[in-house]
């Protein structure tokens, strides 16, 4: 199967959805429909590289819609969908790649089995494109008025990504420079290309309007809820400090692991873990292996807050507790509140950290060290 560059259209206004801002940077669930366009590609193990063609004043919402995702620089797009693609197909030149996947960025239920779909008929053909039925009788008219009725056998409606072999399709669009062609597919059958059709899926939604984003937000709901458990223990040892929840305290002592010792983090990581089917925090990083001494614990959150993006799982909620007599974490808990909602990039709403004790009863009663338990809820999509 080849590999591809995939360039994401999103140069376009779209405000048709409402709101003050393009449809491509309005939020799902948790986050912008951009975001979770550009993260379906960004997972399939045969895309070499996505970019990006941003309107050039969207940069600032580019950047926080992107946030934390692996793309090319974005490049600016032109005054119709055709002149962006052009232009960024021109920025690929540099890539030396011989597919590419164009995609609408306001269909972000795009998903591994269409991509690899697409890809697979590009082994073959110079343009692939997925198609779906028209099920509804067609009518063409005038002034309100039935003229005939289309057979609708032999009409589909194109979906994207649609695929094309790199230099037939960029040396396509320079040729249809001041042609008004609705997309790729057109712009490759008026250069001779032969284009195919394979089959498109119901979900692949474009959101376009108020309601296709109605549509598009029940779509994105999670269809089974699944639940996390993590606990951690470390003890104290010399020192001037301890880091709890991702957020360093003057204290006189510190807690002694192989990390940074964030028995919070190491907590809710073994949740999220958990409740992802993921394994524990000594599978993925063992406390053997000395790349991880000393190291800080939100990179242990944060890979395991993306394991589970790659399997289509949100977390709805996390809470944490910890477990001490020392020192006070109440001074402290919103920021840990903040730091938690940073590194695993969700609305600070969600999270929670509070304290106890143990009536001085045990390990922690008696100071030797903090204990931390942590519960993760997340949904499970329809989707892979």
């Amino acid at each position: 199967m080849p590999g591809a560059v995939v360039l994401i259209v999103a140069a376009g206004r779209g405000y048709r959805v409402g709101g003050e801002i393009p449809k491509q940077y309005v939020r799902l669930a948790d986050r912008s429909v951009l975001h979770q366009t550009a993260s379906a590609f960004i997972n399939h193990p045969d895309i070499d590289a996505v970019r990006v063609v941003i309107h050039p004043d969207d940069r600032p919402l580019y950047d926080q819609a992107t946030q934390g995702l692996d793309l090319l620089d974005p490049v600016h797009g032109g005054a119709t969908r055709q002149d962006s693609v052009r232009l960024g197909l021109e920025s690929l030149s540099a890539h030396s790649c011989e597919y590419v996947l164009i995609h609408d960025a306001a269909r972000p239920f795009v998903d591994n089995d269409q991509i690899t779909c697409v890809l697979s008929a590009l082994g073959q053909y110079s343009a692939v494109i997925p198609v779906l039925a028209v099920s509804d009788t067609l009518k063409r008219g005038e002034n309100s008025k039935v003229l005939a009725t289309v057979d609708r056998s032999t009409v589909w409606r194109a979906q994207t990504p649609q695929g094309f072999r790199f230099d037939d399709i960029l040396s396509a669009h320079i040729r249809a420079i001041d042609q008004e062609l609705t997309d790729d597919a057109a712009v490759a059958e008026m250069a001779g290309l032969e284009v195919k059709m394979v089959d498109g899926n119901e979900n692949n939604i474009k959101i376009t309007t108020t309601s296709d984003l109605d549509r598009a937000r029940k779509s994105d709901r999670p269809t089974e809820f699944r639940t996390g458990f993590g606990f951690d223990v470390h003890r104290f040892t010399v020192g001037d400090c301890v880091t709890l929840c991702g957020v360093e305290i003057p204290f006189d002592q510190a807690l002694d692991g192989h990390s940074d010792a964030d028995v919070g983090l190491h907590a809710l990581t073994d949740a999220i873990l958990g409740a992802a089917g993921c394994g524990d925090i000594g599978q993925h990083f063992p406390p053997t292996d000395e790349q991880w001494r000393g190291v800080a614990s939100d990179r242990f959150l944060a890979h395991a807050a993306t394991l589970l993006d790659e399997r289509s799982g949100k977390i709805v909620n996390v809470d944490v507790t910890l477990i001490c007599e020392a020192p006070k974490i109440g001074p402290h808990r919103l920021a840990m509140e903040a730091r938690i909602a940073e590194i695993i990039e969700i609305d600070g709403q969600r999270i929670n950290v509070k304290a106890t004790t143990t009536e001085r009863l045990g390990f922690t009663g008696r100071g030797e060290g903090i204990a931390a338990q942590a519960v993760a809820t997340i949904g499970i999509g329809s989707r892979e």
